[in-house]
């Protein structure tokens, strides 16, 4: 992980050792293993249970100076894939004295300072409280978390170390009483979306969910949740 200044701003990201890794030791290691699961063709096309057998089928019927460089050149391709995902899932923080910039996906949003009361990372994700006790943000973040602790305070913000309020969590079960109108189907159909991993509708329901004031976390596939000491957000 790396921690660079750029002018008065202090960048935390993955480094450019991670960009070498993605765009060139995923699709080496993609097309190895499709060099390594083509000697296993004969072998593989002969389990019913293995996914695409008419490919390893194939593979095991050609020759070996036409079998090889097909399955090398499509497990690089899956390489080629991944990286494509992981680059995209980068996350890139930029802290300056007034604002934080974080950016994924070539969409960035920026938090103002005078709007937090605490930075901290919880398990896997950076967490910015507000002034009320609600979430401004909840990234996933494999960044480590020493660089982002350095970026925040030297900066000047709030770096709390931890949830301050983690202790308020209750695990989610349906039909509990204390709940906004609307959070309990909100939280079923989040649960939904994150059995099925379907990572962009859990993100838009947690963000419906701080609409009502309550703040929602997850632990694996279950989900705590309290709610917003303060007045939640309009």
């Amino acid at each position: 992980m790396v921690a660079r200044h750029t002018g008065e701003d202090v960048v935390v990201d993955g480094g450019r050792g991670e960009l070498v890794l993605f765009w060139a030791g995923f699709p080496l290691l993609g097309a190895g293993l499709g060099a390594g699961l083509t000697a296993l063709s004969g072998w593989i096309a002969g389990l019913p249970w293995f996914p695409f057998q008419g490919l390893f089928e194939l593979l095991d019927r050609w020759p070996d100076e036409r079998a090889y460089p097909i399955g090398a050149g499509l497990g690089l391709l899956g390489g080629l894939a991944l990286a494509v995902v992981a680059v995209r899932d980068r996350l890139t923080v930029t802290v300056g004295h007034h604002t934080v910039r974080l950016h994924r996906d070539g969409h960035g949003r920026d938090v103002a300072r005078a709007d937090v009361a605490g930075v901290f990372v919880d398990g896997e994700a950076l967490v910015l409280l507000d002034t009320a006790g609600g979430e401004l943000a909840r990234e996933k973040s494999d960044l480590d978390t020493e660089r982002l602790r350095e970026a925040f305070t030297r900066q000047g913000w709030p770096w709390t170390g931890q949830d301050p309020h983690r202790d308020a969590y209750r695990r989610w079960v349906e039909g509990l009483p204390d709940l906004p109108p609307g959070a309990d189907a909100l939280l079923r159909a989040r649960q939904r979306a994150l059995d099925g991993g379907h990572d962009a509708e859990t993100r838009e329901l947690h963000g419906e969910l701080a609409r009502l004031g309550v703040v929602v976390r997850d632990e694996g596939k279950r989900q705590y949740w309290r709610l917003v000491p303060g007045p939640p957000p309009r």
